[in-house]
């Protein structure tokens, strides 16, 4: 059966565009498309779809108010199409808190870019969506936002991904009692993502984090985790230090690398072509931190859909690192821990509500 979906936009454009998009693919089937939420519900009424391709401004009712309608109705897996501007990625970051599962950046430059930058993600993400359980979708609970500070970074160099996975890493067998903890997640990451980082107190370990996530909406996506963590969370810079109390978030649309200079851990960001599908990619990250880290490492991975994670997550174990990966209970879409779990390298399957935990006990 093909993945019915609905596209609303007030653009008359983007919603051929999209249209013409989705047609080349045999699994995904246009039911209707429509202009605002308000048509979108009348046609909803007739045939509701499978997945929601969702725009955030628009006349009449906005995004927001719409998607918060159908999750408290109806939770039907949502894709948000948003601008690449700062307004736009942190209105997208409102809609991913209230149950959107992933964002794509609006086709502005017509169909042709669209076709050879971005409609794969399109695809991608409404696959990703239809095999989603929204009903598991949570939220993180608002904390007290403590005072942050803020580190500057230098200009990342440009390497490929392959070429930095094959370096020699520096005094990488030094002592050190020094642990890192990495993180790797996709689809429903957002919100499984505010559940961890809200519980974990400040004298936490170290954190890196890859959730996919395009360019520009990865740092209003760390401001938001900030704001409900007592950790500091902030978007990763090049030569950014590893320390207790912080978590790092790879930018969209780069890599990120943990590397280590005697007992100091600190993250390089990249550029490079995608990995496992993608970049940030949680293989590069996870391949990193077991040449860097070893045994020193706690490695979770989460929910996901794909494979992103499982071939990194298995070398981590092999050099000694504690791994988990969260239950098929508590996922949004149960992919990536599947893979990692079949492919030998999880140390133990914990639920959502548990991995907080793991990372206090194991990081200490």
């Amino acid at each position: 059966m093909p993945i019915n979906v609905m596209i609303v936009d007030d653009s008359a454009v983007v919603r051929q565009v999209m249209e013409d998009v989705l047609k080349r693919h045999h699994d995904i089937k246009v039911i209707a498309t429509a202009a605002d939420p308000i048509f979108a519900m009348t046609k909803m009424q007739q045939q509701w779809p499978d997945v929601i391709v969702l725009d955030i401004e628009m006349p009449r009712m906005d995004g927001i108010t719409f998607l918060k309608k159908i999750m408290s109705t109806r939770p039907t897996p949502v894709v948000i199409c948003s601008t690449l501007t700062e307004k736009g990625a942190d209105i997208t970051m409102e809609a991913l808190a209230a149950g959107a599962l992933s964002a794509i950046t609006k086709p502005t430059l017509g169909l042709r870019n669209f076709l050879q930058d971005s409609s794969s993600d399109l695809v991608s993400a409404i696959r990703a969506a239809a095999c989603a359980r929204v009903g598991r979708l949570r939220t993180a609970p608002m904390v007290a936002d403590p005072s942050r500070v803020k580190l500057p970074g230098a200009p990342a160099p440009k390497l490929t991904a392959d070429a930095v996975l094959d370096a020699p890493v520096a005094n990488s067998h030094l002592p050190t009692t020094e642990k890192i903890v990495a993180v790797g997640t996709s689809t429903g990451g957002t919100q499984a993502l505010e559940v961890v980082l809200s519980a974990l107190p400040r004298n936490s370990p170290g954190i890196v984090v890859v959730q996919h996530m395009p360019e520009k909406f990865t740092q209003s996506f760390a401001r938001r985790l900030d704001s409900l963590s007592q950790i500091d969370v902030k978007e990763a810079e090049h030569n950014d230090r590893i320390v207790p109390g912080r978590a790092l978030i790879a930018p969209g649309g780069k890599h990120m690398v943990v590397k280590r200079s005697g007992a100091q851990y600190f993250v390089e960001v990249i550029d490079g072509p995608l990995v496992s599908r993608h970049r940030p990619s949680v293989d590069v990250l996870f391949r990193s931190v077991a040449k860097a880290a070893g045994r020193n490492a706690v490695g979770v991975i989460m929910t996901g859909m794909g494979d992103d994670g499982a071939r990194g997550m298995k070398e981590m174990f092999d050099t000694g690192a504690k791994t988990f990966a969260q239950d098929e209970a508590s996922c949004v879409v149960f992919g990536m821990p599947k893979e990692a779990i079949e492919h030998g390298g999880v140390s133990e399957v914990v639920s959502l509500s548990q991995v907080a935990g793991v990372i206090e006990r194991h990081g200490r």
